[in-house]
Order: structure tokens, then sequence, then C-alpha cells
């Protein structure tokens, strides 16, 4: 299952989430240019067990070399997939928990989140020598974090049923409900002290960001946070919206009607539609121009009800602007 968007639009550009990808892609593009040396750059800057766990290597580091490693492994990544599955979840899942939380709270949420992750895979690798890296742990975090906070939101989701592709909806607390038993399943069909996939760090990332949140989103915000805010709030309406066809007697076209800001309406948007069609439904991307005004209506092409003669009416989509 690959998350292709969430229906949740964030009030605020999420600029901390935003900055934390272009540091991951920054650190991986240096990484690219280290050629040979790169392992030992994995060896340096990831968590080695046994770097711990061994007091005759211990020794040759450090408390600040020993720290070092839970900090700079989250930004470093073994591959174009690894960096890129990982930054596309951060990004699906993140923005809505740094608008819950606010800029400077979701930046040491995140860390946090990382670092207990990385204890968590010392601890459950203890005499591991094969360095572990990546954003995975304080992404799971996040998705911890999401899964308590909007349980019902929709994750449109790219599922491969066989050899077929099919784009569903699927509630947060199901998609990530999956997730999390993937993972345990995994860590417990995974041998220790092997490389590999570090699965008990996303198992541990996962259950620290269920913890932390509840403790970050009690701490007062401040003043800082609320001036950053004033330049990032931004209005929009969800990414997915469901409609519901009004159809008219003895007419094919059906109607409905679809919810956009002024803002939107003044510089145009795109939303996913989803529009129910007897016991399934139906998602479509919708395009709004530029311009729109209040009762702008716009027509979807063949996609009303089918008449006897096989002809097909159209949708037509009411704009409505909403505060």
């Amino acid at each position: 299952m690959i998350p292709i968007r969430d229906a949740l639009r964030s009030k605020n550009f999420p600029a901390v989430n935003i900055l934390i990808i272009v540091l991951n892609v920054i650190a991986f593009l240096w990484e690219l240019g280290q050629g040979s040396d790169l392992e030992k750059v994995f060896y340096l800057y990831g968590i080695v067990p046994l770097r711990y766990s061994n007091p005759e290597i211990a020794a040759h580091f450090t408390s600040f070399g020993q720290s070092l490693p839970f900090l700079t492994s989250m930004f470093l990544h073994g591959g174009f997939l690894h960096i890129i599955m990982n930054m596309w979840f951060l990004y699906i899942f993140g923005d809505n928990i740094e608008d819950r939380l606010g800029h400077l709270r979701y930046l040491v949420f995140y860390l946090f989140c990382g670092v207990a992750a990385g204890l968590i895979h010392l601890v459950t690798n203890w005499n591991s020598n094969v360095p572990t890296i990546g954003a995975s742990g304080a992404i799971s975090g996040v998705m911890g974090a999401y899964l308590l906070l909007y349980p019902r939101s929709k994750i449109l989701t790219l599922v491969f049923i066989f050899i077929f592709i099919q784009f569903i909806e699927i509630p947060a607390f199901i998609f990530l409900g999956i997730w999390f038993i993937l993972q345990l399943l995994s860590a417990g069909a995974s041998p220790g002290n092997v490389g590999g996939v570090a699965f008990w760090a996303h198992i541990g990332g996962f259950a620290a960001g269920l913890v932390f949140i509840k403790i970050f989103d009690w701490i007062p915000r401040t003043g800082l946070n609320k001036e950053l805010q004033q330049y990032t709030e931004r209005q929009r309406t969800p990414r997915i919206q469901p409609l519901t066809p009004l159809a008219i007697p003895d007419e094919l076209d059906l109607h409905g009607v679809i919810k956009i800001t002024p803002r939107e309406a003044l510089v145009g948007t795109r939303k996913m539609v989803s529009i129910p069609y007897g016991l399934r439904k139906r998602t479509l991307m919708v395009t709004i121009p530029p311009g729109v005004e209040e009762g702008t209506r716009l027509r979807l092409k063949g996609l009303g009800k089918q008449g006897e003669d096989g002809t097909r009416g159209d949708f037509f989509l009411d704009v409505h602007l909403i505060d």
C-alpha cells in the first residue's frame, strides 16, 4: 500500500516539515559525492550497536561522538528508493502533526521520536556491527501521532491486487494499523544482528509518537511559534471532498456542490472528489481554474446518468465559497 494523499488540509504551511525534507535531500546528495568513503560515513554517523556494547570499541569515541549518530543517522539514507519512500510518507503525514503542535514543538517532537527509535534499535540489536541509517524511526513517530489524533481521516491509497492497481480511500486507523502489524510480523520473522530494515526502530518510533504526542500537545505553544504562524497560516478546504449527486427527474445530468475558499477561487486549485456510483465510489481529480466566483458552474462531461440509448449526461459542480 502506498499513500497518495490524506483528506486533511493543514491550516499552516508546514515549514519545518519541508525543511526536514530538504535537509534529508541535501544530506543524500552529499552522500552521493563520498564515493568509496561512503561506507566509512555510515559507520561513523550511523548507529552501530557494537560501538556501544563493546567496551574496547567504545573507548575510541568521546561521549559526543557516541551521542551524535542518534541525530545524524536520521538524515542519511541507503539509496534512492529509501529516501523517496521515507520523504513521501513524511510529506503525507507530517504537515498535520506540525499544524497541531506548531512549528517549534513539531521539530522537537520529530527529533525525540527519532532518538527514541534509535535507542530501541540499539537495545534490540545490542551486538550488531551493522550501521543503521534513515529517517524511518522519526517518521514512524509522526505516523503514530497521526493515528492518535486523526484516526478517521481518509487516506487515498494505491493498492496492488495481483496485477491490478486500485485507488482506495482507507481510514487512517486501518492504513496505519495494517502498517504497524506488518512491522511487528517482520520484526518477529527477522533474525537479530543482521543487516536489513530496522523494524524494531519503526516499532519504537511509532510507540514513541503515541506517547510523545500527548506530552507535546499538552505543552503550551511559545510566543515565537505564534509569530511564525503569522507567515505560514493558510486557508484551504479538504483535499478530498465527498459529493452527494443530486438527480433531477427525467434528466441525465447530475448536480453537486464543491466548496473552496476565496483564495483558492482567486488562484485556482485542484481537488479530489469522491462520487458514489451504486455500491462503489469513483474518485476524480477536478481542476478549478483561477478567478471563479460563488455559483460558478463546472462541467464534468460524461459523468452523469446513463440513458437507455447508452448516452450519458454530465455532472455539474456549483462552486460555493466558504471562509
